[in-house]
């Protein structure tokens, strides 16, 4: 987002419907105004909702015994988390049913029967101002289309919405039924209640997966709503959706997730066509994605026209300018629900942009400043290496330090052996990586020792060398070659004002300054020395200690 006005790509008229108006700030504000409360659950990152998910996995587990609950009881109540953020229509009606249900059920005492009651009763008002707030979003943007509708432009087209998320939900349904089966199915059961719970999750993304092909099976065929906006691609890889003269991205007022539809006649998973197929391309398509998401940059502002009725949950179709100039206008069907984005997150955007555009203007001036320090190295001669420094021996003690007294504490031989135990051996292995990583340069390329084997890159195979904040990546253009990506701590601030130089942003500025010059490289090739072993040795020897610790110590 930007306070600079900007020109949108534009969208040919032969793809812009007769009659289509534009939705401009005065209509987007009524639908804005239409939106529920700030402290009303709408959105939720993905993150957010797996930890609810989890925090309502262990709740069930507690409620069973603690309440005198019975399993289904249980796992019904902690379902509410999930449902009141991913599908309030469910909690409209299973509030009202529990509310007989649950004291029906068996006798309970008040102080187990009043919380439960009375946070059955909060998800229902939550959920109930969240479908009312939906109602007078479809009104709004039905007015402001002004009765223009039109055939959204996806005949022919694979209808494929919902699939997936009603498999995986199937998946997890089983695995419930599983769990259920090995531990069986008895009243106050910790087991039947968290099988349940999970049988419960899988049964809410069926019904997702469903009730999202419904809603989008409406838009094939019929005519539908249309509106012009503007759109772009932010980091996510998610789709903003903007006022259509709100040419500076201010003020989103929605994301959602878009695809483009395939042809009816193409499988879902077909077999690549040697002839066709451009390896190169789709390469480079994938890379330029990736990058995107690195940079934390958003696409350019592209007109668009919007099919559907936008509202909390809604399924659209877009028409939009292609990115790139001369190709025919994009068609995407949306493949997750609209997310309406408050005001607050707006105003909090602008600040967070603010600050990020001064950081970044502090990590220009360091990295403009290594790349004085490189160049100004000595010419090629001998091999370069570079290798872990006091960056990377500050992380490994912060989360020793920070992981110790957790494994030692007194909660039993599962969460000490087991628990701890396979953490340990993980963070065994992170952390002989962290500890032991080299870098090494000599006239045919750089050289990475792994956990298993040493890597290489040849010169003209590098396809990014970046030290982006506290990130030092290193990337070639073949497919074989991972990622290699190191992470450390930064104070920008600090570093201008002392005067430092990050390892990692000066690793970053000398091997791009011989990866731009040849005439600064090595002239000589690496030894298998040199160019670095194996660390499985160095996290042999870690798991050794961290297990010795776990069984020796009290």
């Amino acid at each position: 987002m930007s306070t600079n006005l900007q020109r949108p790509l534009p969208l040919p008229a032969s793809a812009i419907p007769d009659g289509c108006l534009p939705w401009d700030g005065e209509q987007t504000r009524r639908w804005t105004q239409a939106l529920p409360a700030r402290w009303v659950p709408v959105r939720l990152d993905t993150g957010v909702l797996v930890g609810v998910a989890l925090a309502g996995l262990l709740g069930s587990g507690a409620l069973a015994p603690a309440t005198d609950l019975s399993p289904w009881a249980a796992a019904v109540v902690a379902l509410h988390a999930i449902w009141l953020a991913v599908r309030p229509e469910v909690v409209r009606v299973s509030v009202p049913v529990l509310f007989f249900l649950v004291p029906a059920q068996q006798p309970l005492p008040w102080p187990v029967t009043l919380p439960v009651l009375a946070f059955l009763l909060l998800a229902w008002a939550l959920a109930m101002l969240r479908l009312v707030a939906r109602g007078r979003q479809r009104a709004a943007a039905l007015a402001a289309a002004g009765g223009a509708t039109a055939v959204p432009p996806d005949e022919g087209k694979t209808f494929r919405r919902g699939k997936l998320l009603a498999w995986f939900g199937l998946s997890v349904t089983a695995a419930g039924a599983a769990w259920l089966t090995a531990f069986g199915l008895g009243d106050g059961h910790v087991h039947a209640a968290t099988g349940l719970y999970v049988i419960g999750l899988g049964l809410t993304a069926v019904l997702s997966g469903l009730l999202g092909r419904r809603r989008a099976a409406v838009l094939r065929g019929a005519p539908a709503p249309v509106l012009r906006v503007l759109v772009r691609e932010n980091a996510d890889v998610d789709t903003e959706v903007y006022a259509a003269d709100d040419l500076g991205a201010l003020r989103p007022l929605f994301t959602v997730s878009v695809s483009e539809p395939d042809d009816e006649d193409e499988p879902f998973f077909e077999e690549a066509d040697d002839d066709g197929f451009d390896e190169e391309a789709a390469e480079a398509e994938m890379r330029e994605a990736l990058d995107r998401i690195d940079d934390e940059e958003p696409g350019p502002l592209r007109e668009a026209v919007l099919y559907g009725t936008p509202y909390d949950g809604a399924e659209l179709l877009l028409v939009s300018a292609d990115e790139e100039p001369g190709e025919p206008p994009l068609i995407e069907r949306s493949q997750g629900p609209v997310r309406p984005l408050s005001d607050r997150f707006g105003r909090g955007r602008v600040v967070g942009e603010k600050r990020a555009g001064t950081r970044k203007a502090a990590y220009r001036e360091l990295g403009r400043q290594a790349a004085e320090a490189a160049v100004a190295q000595p010419g090629p001669g001998t091999v370069r290496r570079w290798r872990a420094g006091w960056t990377d021996r500050i992380i490994a003690v912060v989360v020793i330090l920070w992981f110790v007294p957790i494994a030692l504490d007194e909660s039993g031989w599962f969460w000490r052996y087991v628990l701890v135990g396979s953490v340990a051996l993980g963070g065994a292995l992170l952390l002989s990586e962290r500890l032991g990583w080299t870098v090494t340069a000599d006239r045919e390329g750089l050289w990475f020792n792994g956990l298993r084997r040493v890597r290489h890159i040849a010169w003209d195979d590098i396809r990014v060398v970046r030290c982006k904040g506290a990130e030092l990546k290193i990337d070639s253009r073949g497919a074989g070659f991972p990622t290699w990506t190191m992470q450390g701590v930064r104070w920008p601030k600090l570093e201008l004002r002392r005067g430092w130089i990050h390892p990692y942003e000066r690793t970053a500025a000398e091997i791009t300054a011989m990866w731009e010059d040849p005439a600064l490289r090595p002239t000589v090739s690496a030894t298998e020395r040199e160019r670095g072993r194996p660390l499985w040795p160095l996290a042999l020897v870690q798991a050794a200690l961290f297990t010795a610790a776990l069984v020796l110590l009290p």
